[in-house]
């Protein structure tokens, strides 16, 4: 017997998915011997007439996210190549010329020392020398001090900004102690190498010395191996073998040289390594003391900036002092450093020594024991050289540390940044012997370049055999290799894209003098992936389900400590939450088609994983979740019952469309299961890649409606319900809170998986970031979209760059954002977000723009909120002028309200948000001024413009253009919104004409004044702001065309809609996709009664109702009369009875029965229907022709679809009870398709009735209630209005009387003044006089105040813009032939790198079974040839494949031989591979095959003829059901025909319904076997 261990081991061997041989027979693996099943259960589709065998394929789409990018990819991939490039080059170049300056500054400190001096100039027949003088050396000193302080002054910056503007933990005592002796000591072994041990060394062996300073970092990196490590017992050797190494530079050159100074070296080394011990402990060694300092690492992370502060300023002051005791030590006055600074940075002689020539020709072996002559000639010191030196040293260092850490940051971190620095000193030690030999042969040679009286300490003059051999510098060879062997982990990095500083490096800045040690050492070394192939094993066990369900649910009960954090909680997790209300069929499919896209990528990923073994960082699971507003709406039948609306039935029926769309072959998915619940229902789908679409139907009469509340749903469902009540730790639930994600959607976004996987970046690098947003792009037709398209680039480009730079994007569009789960589930967010508007600005803040508020309140809770310009996503906008104004009607009052909230408070988030500054507050302040007062200022510039352009004077402008304001103010006080937009639509295209004479009128006005005005320069300002902009965003240029109609729009957009959305602030309506709903009969009934007692009042009002009597259908009389009709007297009147109404509505009744009947006696005589299939198709709405009716409002109850149930015979048949989480009636809806039926678990079905119950109830209509709340918004409407109104007519009324009074008060503008120079004949004179431009005060200072704005956000979007490219260099992959040749790759490297694209090729349902639907020949050189009609038959006779993503990649998988060429039968066509992938992936396939069949002979033991080991008795009977948590039946794993597995993400066909109930095993014919391979 098998244990419930083994058996669950054995049915849920690969998720019962089965492995495969390279050929198509059918066999079962028994016997040890590999075969393969069947990949499909092939189903029979509906039998294909001949006639009606002609084909539709789905469209390419090449608009919106599916545009072609090839051109902009081609040019990403050439700028990373230039990047790896240039990066190297920079690094490589900088790293030399830093170290090779700090050597020659190095060079000039030796006292007395003696250089040959070039002849040129004194006789070249004479030979001189010359000693540097004091003032010379203290010069040196002081650019050494500079070089070493510079950085660290940039520290002391960078941690102030930090503590003053975020935050810093203040460190413990002892935390402080360590950093202060360890930072101490390694500034003192700073100052002995490069004052007493560097100068006394020639600069080949002190270039060789400087790889001997990495001793403390290669014992603690021994100390800190683990048990844990791979290979570990090999890595302790070669680290023994480094510090060996690193020893014996302490003794080579001491030994060698026979200097006692040089002595110093092992305490220098040991002092200048202790300062990069950090980065070598870990909390994972086996020794206590290691485990200790790197708890104290950990710490130290929280409290680093506030100790650096006061640390930098100290190690400056320290290694002053040692230059100052360096001084001491040689019997010179340390106060010379300070005496001789004047002297040794200004005019200086040096005295040239002439000596005696030796014999030996020109080389001068020893100038120490030199003959002196006696004559000395004394130059002019070129006194600006250690100046000079210091500034390329200083650059040099810089632009080594930030293109290193650019290189970091984009991930070309093996090529351009470990590679260069490695490289550095082995290139200076060439250099220095060639410029050394250089200068030994020929004093002159630098004459002119360097001054004659300074170079290198060079190295004695030996052969090159005697350099190795006599000099050691073999030696040398080892340092170098021993401190490549201690930064090894340079070549390996693991940091995310574009991570922060503080994840590259330990300390934040670098060490000037040292910076190839400092970049190499610094570099952080423990920045782990958190993804690994095995932690999706674990998600597989401990999911247990048969189809991969994206989202894990995860449980303690493994043995492990409670409290232990797994590496699978760490996975990122993306929740993709769609609010969807009236959308399209366009609209759907387009937002449909980004989930598939999403699903195909999160399949290609997990397969990649699972199979061939990658480690994919940018793993993800994921689920969609679509809340649909307003889904149900009365029933056709009956008014008790509900059935789901149209838009409902046209997501079901489209994502068929959509799923062909993107795999680009014709599939069917399977129809959604179905769930009743208690706030509708809900379908659930499995998508191709198996994550799952669940899409919950809100009926409004049991969950409160609108965009807020079904944010609150799935914010308290996903973060409530499914993470925090899950069986785990505290501490687990906080790691998967971190890593948790929503994706908010609207219901017609488009995107790619790209602009995901860069939000998530963005995640991923700062934990504080709360929300992230992506750059919209409007999608649609006509000048409204092309205005849009100009005005959404303009705020992308420009404003929401700066919020982002200077502070943080307010607002994160709930259209396509990604929002941390934690950040959500903090306090003040997710609870206050379900706040009751029961206030008037409740409803204008809350609910006008909740994606708005929500921003505000994780700001307010300070969480940050960014912008990733390379994110894009296209969504639909409002193309009409009433739907664009009706939208933004809404956006622009809660837009000021939200902000006004932030203003208002912003101390209290200034204190709590680390990324909101004082300054951003004001640039804010700025903004909302322009804001308020643009409809004057608007209105200025139309008087100003009408002056200009019509020549009229300023009163009659100002008269002119006041009347259309007060005009459109009137009507937006006292008439309907419809003639609002009427008047607005009117106004806007008079304006918009009047703006071409202003246009016109305003260049006249610039031709006048001259370029030199502030309007000129303004406006050349602004335009060429707009035009850079365009220009670096190449791929969006063109949105900068409609810059025209956004320029003749202004008056309209800045203000009649200001006015109008102020005026129309009480509407709280919501504008846009509002259609007509079904009504019940009561409804209809009371609308029509509402209706006539309308229409009677007015008529009772009118002077004819009087004359006619006001009685005259209510009352009879007992005698009445009349005259021709013209009046009616009656006597005796008494009420009119109503006998006769009742009778005809009884007739009426009656006559509805017995047609109902006649119906159901048809459907018994013609079940099929066919005799009524035309009477349907006159225009009726019905299933028949699959027409949605989007257009058809009232269905009519006689088209009921033709199905069997006998409930259509509702006059006989009282109606059946229902239960609406049973058997509700919209559940039986034939358009919903024949889907499952399942209900919720009762968990679940309770959270969702306490939900409910707590905060989603719907509101009841309570008159009061609404008509409180009504006059509430008009009191706050008619409140700001005033307001507004008042501050604009004071701006307006002020500015405009100092433009009258100009002459007066006024200010010169100092551009654009004219000379006018006149010739008086009389006098004989020349009058030169000048006229300036006049600028009255407010006038300058509105000048200012734009002019401010647009430089802040001109130079944000710049710095924008590199971090935007930055961003997408770093995403984007090169091929392995871009950067290395596929020969110089191992097998496993190729696939590594190339992995996740492999697997989409091999994945594609296009051309399985070679067969490319919608690629026959379809080239214009090979229409002529097209197999049309053979593609015809073949495609009658298909039948069609039941698989999924992963079904098809497996096909293609296993059945891949290297061998058959270059494409193999399974991958011709399209999916041709290089033989070297072919290799590497036939590799990966063995291993991964040899590891399941050593796993199944484990657990199996010895296989029989069907596969099936100790389950299946003699007489083939096998338990229907088995205990596991795989919840997996055996009748689901082998009940198909070929014994394969049911992919239930496809649609179903007729043979379904009838499947056996025992399992069908069938013998296997034919045994094909991988002979010879494993």
């Amino acid at each position: 017997m098998m244990s419930d261990h083994d058996r669950k081991s054995y049915y849920e061997k690969d998720d019962q998915e089965e492995i495969y041989a390279p050929n198509n027979n059918n066999s079962l693996y028994s016997n040890g011997t590999l075969h393969y099943c069947s990949i499909y259960s092939q189903r029979t589709l509906h039998e294909t007439k001949g006639w009606d065998s002609f084909r539709e394929f789905p469209p390419k789409q090449d608009s919106g996210s599916m545009e072609s990018q090839k051109c902009l990819e081609f040019t990403v991939r050439l700028l990373k190549i230039l990047a790896y490039a240039v990066t190297f080059v920079v690094v490589l170049g900088s790293g030399v010329i830093a170290k090779g300056t700090v050597l020659f500054m190095t060079s000039q400190l030796k006292k007395d020392r003696r250089l040959a001096y070039c002849n040129r100039n004194l006789g070249r027949d004479k030979q001189f020398i010359v000693s540097l003088p004091d003032e010379e050396r203290v010069a040196w000193m002081w650019a050494l001090l500079a070089a070493f302080a510079i950085p660290e002054i940039g520290t002391v910056i960078r941690a102030v900004r930090i503590c003053f503007f975020k935050s810093s933990k203040r460190p413990t005592s002892a935390q402080f102690i360590v950093v202060f002796v360890a930072e101490s000591l390694h500034t003192i072994g700073l100052g002995l190498l490069f004052f007493k041990i560097l100068p006394e060394l020639d600069v080949v062996k002190g270039a060789m010395i400087t790889n001997c300073l990495c001793i403390i970092p290669a014992i603690l990196g021994l100390l800190s191996r683990n048990s844990r490590d791979s290979k570990r017992f090999m890595k302790v050797i070669v680290d023994m073998a480094a510090i060996v190494a690193q020893v014996t530079g302490f003794i080579v050159w001491p030994l060698l040289e026979n200097k006692p100074v040089l002595w110093l070296i092992p305490i220098a080394s040991l002092c200048i390594s202790l300062g990069w011990w950090e980065n070598y402990v870990t909390r994972q060694s086996p020794i206590g003391i290691i485990k200790s300092l790197g708890r104290l690492k950990e710490e130290l992370n929280h409290s680093r900036y506030y100790s650096y502060r006061f640390m930098s300023i100290w190690k400056i002051l320290l290694f002053l002092m040692c230059i100052l005791f360096s001084i001491w030590m040689e019997g010179d006055d340390p106060a010379m450093f300070f005496q001789l600074f004047n002297a040794g940075f200004g005019p200086h002689n040096i005295v040239v020594e002439e000596i005696q020539i030796q014999t030996g020709g020109t080389m001068i072996p020893d100038l120490v024991n030199a003959t002196l002559t006696g004559d000395s000639v004394e130059i002019a010191a070129v006194y600006k050289s250690a100046f000079y030196v210091l500034l390329i040293q200083m650059f040099a260092a810089y632009f080594c540390y930030i293109f290193g850490k650019f290189a970091c940051k984009i991930l070309i971190q093996g090529f351009s940044y470990a590679f260069p620095i490695n490289l550095v000193i082995p290139l200076v030690v060439n250099f220095l012997i060639a410029a050394c030999g250089i200068r030994n042969g020929d004093n002159c040679f630098f004459h002119g370049t360097i001054p004659d009286y300074l170079f290198f300490e060079s190295p004695p003059v030996y052969t090159l055999s005697d350099f190795i051999s006599r000099q050691m510098a073999w030696v040398w060879l080892l340092w170098l290799l021993s401190q490549t062997w201690i930064t090894i982990h340079i070549w390996t990095p693991k940091a995310e894209r574009l991570a922060s500083t503080e994840k590259l490096f330990v300390l934040p800045m670098y060490n000037g003098l040292l910076i190839d040690q400092s970049m190499a050492l610094n570099r952080k070394r423990d920045d782990q992936k958190n993804v690994k192939t095995e932690d999706l094993a674990e998600i597989e066990k401990e999911k247990g389900d048969e189809y991969y369900e994206t989202i894990s649910v995860q449980s303690d009960n493994t043995g492990a400590s409670p409290k232990t954090i797994k590496s699978s909680d760490q996975i990122t997790r993306i929740y993709a939450c769609a609010t969807m209300w009236h959308e399209t069929k366009d609209e759907m499919i387009e937002f449909l088609k980004s989930i598939l896209r999403l699903d195909e990528d999160q399949c290609a990923r997990r397969v990649a994983q699972k199979y061939l073994r990658v480690v994919d960082p940018d793993y993800y699971e994921f689920e969609t979740h679509i809340f649909l507003d307003d889904a149900f709406e009365i029933s056709d039948h009956s008014d008790d019952d509900s059935q789901v609306n149209r838009f409902v039935k046209l997501l079901i029926d489209t994502i068929d469309e959509a799923a062909s769309e993107v795999h680009q072959t014709n599939i069917r998915i399977r129809p959604p299961k179905k769930y009743p619940a208690p706030y509708g229902g809900r379908l659930s789908w499995v998508l191709p890649g198996k994550t799952k679409m669940i899409c919950h139907l809100k009926d409004k009469a049991k969950i409160r409606h609108r965009k807020r509340w079904s944010q609150v749903m799935y914010m308290y469902y996903l973060l409530g319900h499914r993470l925090m009540e899950l069986p785990i730790s505290v501490d687990r639930k906080d790691v998967m809170a971190e890593n948790t994600y929503l994706l908010t959607l609207d219901g017609d976004i488009d995107f790619q998986p790209h602009a995901v996987r860069l939000l998530i970046d963005l995640m991923k690098k700062n934990k504080n970031l709360g929300a992230a947003c992506g750059r919209i792009h409007p999608v649609g037709s006509g000048p409204m979209v092309w205005y849009q398209m100009f005005e959404y680039a303009i705020g992308h480009w420009l404003q929401k760059a700066t919020e982002h730079m200077i502070g943080c994007v307010l607002c994160s569009p709930g259209c396509f954002s990604l929002f941390r789960g934690k950040a959500l589930m903090d306090d003040n967010v997710m609870k206050k977000y379900t706040l009751r508007s029961d206030e008037a600005r409740h409803y204008v803040q809350y609910d006008q723009g909740e994606d708005r508020w929500l921003c505000t309140l994780l700001l307010q809770r300070g969480y940050r909120v960014e912008y990733s310009a390379a994110s894009d996503a296209y969504t639909h906008c409002p193309e009409g002028f009433s739907e664009f104004y009706n939208q933004r009607r809404r956006w622009v009052p809660s837009t000021i309200a939200n902000i006004m909230d932030l203003l208002a408070d912003y101390k209290h988030t200034i204190k709590i948000n680390d990324n909101i500054s004082t300054p951003y507050i004001a640039y804010q302040m700025m903004l909302m001024g322009g804001t308020i007062l643009g409809p004057g200022t608007i209105f200025l510039m139309l008087v100003g413009a009408f002056v200009a352009a019509f020549r009229i004077d300023n009163w009659t402008s100002f008269e002119y253009n006041l009347y259309p304001i007060l005009l459109f103010m009137f009507v937006c006080f006292t008439m309907k919104s419809e003639i609002q937009l009427l008047v607005a639509q009117i106004l806007s295209t008079v304006y918009a004409m009047i703006m071409m004479a202003v246009i016109v009128g305003t260049a006249l006005q610039l031709g006048e004044d001259g370029i030199g005005s502030p309007s000129a320069i303004f406006l050349i300002a602004l335009s060429s702001s707009f035009f850079i902009a365009a220009c670096l965003h190449p791929q969006e240029f063109w949105c900068i065309v409609p810059g025209i109609i956004y320029l003749l729009s202004i008056p309209s957009m800045y203000l009649l809609l200001i006015l109008y959305s102020i005026i129309n602030l009480n509407v709280v309506s919501w504008g846009t996709r509002e259609v007509q709903t079904k009504k019940t009969k009561k409804e209809i009934e009371q609308e029509k009664k509402e209706a006539e007692e309308a229409k009677k009042k007015v008529k009772n009002k009118s002077l004819l109702g009087f004359l006619q009597g006001v009685n005259s259908n209510e009352e009879e009389g007992s005698i009445e009369f009349s005259f021709a009709g013209l009046f009616k007297c009656l006597l005796c009147t008494h009420p009119k009875g109503n006998e006769e109404k009742v009778q005809l509505l009884h007739i009426a009744s009656t006559l509805e029965k017995l047609e109902k009947k006649l119906e159901t006696v048809e459907r018994a005589v013609d079940p099929h229907g066919l005799s009524r299939g035309r009477k349907l198709s006159i225009g009726h709405r019905g299933s028949t022709n699959g027409d949605h009716g989007l257009d058809a409002l009232a269905e009519d109850p006689e088209n009921e679809h033709n199905s069997d149930s006998d409930t259509d015979t509702l006059s006989t048949v009282p109606r059946e009870q229902r239960d609406e989480l049973i058997n509700p009636y919209w559940i039986e809806d034939q358009d919903l398709k024949k889907g499952e039926v399942d209900f919720l678990g009762q968990g679940e079905l309770q959270f969702w009735k306490d939900l409910i119950d707590k905060y989603l109830y719907p509101i009841d209509a309570n008159k009061e209630e609404q008509d409180r709340i009504s006059r509430d918004l008009k009191e706050l409407r008619d409140s700001s209005v005033f307001s507004f109104f008042m501050v604009n007519a004071l701006f307006v009324l002020i500015v405009f009387l100092l433009q009258l009074n100009k002459d007066n008060l006024h200010f010169k503008w100092p551009l654009g003044v004219k000379t006018n120079i006149t010739y008086d004949e009389v006098t004989q004179e020349v009058l030169i006089s000048k006229e300036y431009l006049q600028l009255e005060p407010i006038g300058l200072v509105f000048v200012f105040f734009f002019a401010l704005i647009l430089f802040i956000q001109f130079t944000a979007m710049l710095f924008h813009r590199f971090g935007t490219l930055s961003h997408i260099l770093a995403s984007t992959e090169l091929n392995w032939f871009c950067t290395k040749k596929a020969e110089d790759l191992s097998q496993d490297a190729l696939l590594d790198k190339n992995a996740i694209a492999i697997v989409k090729d091999l994945q594609k349902l296009n051309g399985l079974d070679d067969d490319y639907d919608n690629d026959s020949g379809s080239g214009p050189h090979n229409v002529g040839r097209r197999k049309t009609i053979h593609n015809l038959e073949k495609a009658r006779q298909k039948k069609r494949n039941i698989g999924t993503l992963d079904v098809a990649f497996k096909k293609r998988f296993f059945n891949m031989n290297a061998n058959d060429g270059p494409g193999t039968p399974v991958l011709n066509r399209k999916m041709t591979l290089r033989r070297e992938t072919l290799k590497a992936l036939e590799t990966r396939r063995n291993s991964v095959m040899a590891e399941r069949r050593k796993s199944q002979m484990q657990t199996l033991g010895a296989n029989n003829e069907y596969g099936v080991t100790g389950m299946v008795n003699n007489n083939l009977v096998v338990p229907r059901h088995r205990t596991s948590t795989a919840n997996i039946s055996v009748k689901d794993v082998f009940a198909e025909p070929n014994g394969g597995q049911v992919n239930r993400g496809y649609e179903t066909t007729l043979g379904d319904d009838d499947e056996s109930n025992s399992m069908r095993l069938q013998p296997r014919q034919n045994q094909v076997s991988f002979q010879g391979r494993y």
